[in-house]
This record gives structure tokens, sequence and C-alpha cells, in this order.
């Protein structure tokens, strides 16, 4: 599993672009920059529509001013879930919506959440700081502030 100083492993994310979904590399994203990365097992899944996601989007000018370029959130979903929920939470524009459909880089991350017993499939974890129970205590946008 990756651990904070560890090279992010290459990927490539949809994103929903005006033209439609194009792709996004983890070079385009992370090179050069600072940017913020938190995963959610699930748009629109209640913990992570209610609290994780709206932390960061009301947070975002926080976080900027400590010097982030970007701020961006990913699941296992597709681009147009992804994007009908930046829209949903007011989240677009505040931050990156990067979708990991196949889930490839939770896989090649070591952050691939197995949630089939439950009904959701392959998941991602919530970055990078795991947690162990249900809720944002230590991925939440407070905890990456006190972290920046």
């Amino acid at each position: 599993m990756i651990k904070v100083g560890d090279k992010l492993p290459e990927a490539t994310f949809t994103v929903m672009g005006e033209g439609g979904p194009k792709p996004l590399t983890t070079a385009e994203i992370f090179g050069g920059k600072k940017v913020v990365l938190f995963g959610v097992p699930g748009a629109f899944t209640p913990t992570c529509h209610k609290n994780h996601l709206p932390s960061f989007r009301d947070q975002a000018g926080a976080i900027k001013a400590k010097g982030v370029d970007t701020i961006a959130c990913v699941a296992v979903n597709d681009v147009f879930v992804m994007d009908a929920w930046g829209k949903e939470t007011k989240a677009n524009g505040a931050m990156l919506m990067l979708a990991d459909g196949s889930g490839k880089f939770a896989d090649a991350a070591g952050l691939a959440l197995d949630l089939t017993e439950r009904g959701l499939g392959k998941r991602v974890k919530r970055t990078l700081a795991i947690e162990e129970n249900p809720g944002i205590e230590l991925t939440g946008a407070d905890a990456m502030l006190k972290q920046l």
C-alpha cells in the first residue's frame, strides 16, 4: 500500500471536460504541484456525500491558502457519476473530480477496497490516512489542514 512520501503510481483518470470525458494522467495532475488527494468509497454514499467531500469543498480556500495547487477527489465511479456528484455538491471548481472507473489507480496504489459483500463492488479507501471505521476523523478536511 502507498504511504505518505511514496511516488504515486502512473495512472489515467477520467474527468469531465467541456467537450465530454477526457483522460488526465497522474503526471498532469501531480507533476510539480502540491496536491491534496482524497479517496472516497463512492459518490453519493452517505458519509462521502454528507461529510467527506463537503468537508473539502467547505475548506478549499483554507487548504489552498496553505500553498496547495489542487484538491482532487478520486472514486471508483464512472466519469458521469463523478460529474453529477460534483454538480450536486457544488464541488466542481473547488476540486478535480477524478473517475477511476475500473479501479486501476486503486489497485496500483494498494488502496483497493472490496465491498462486494455490501453490494458495492470494488472501491477505493479513503487516502492516505486510512479510516479503520466508518467516518472521516482521519481523512476529512479538518485533519488535512492540521497536516499542511
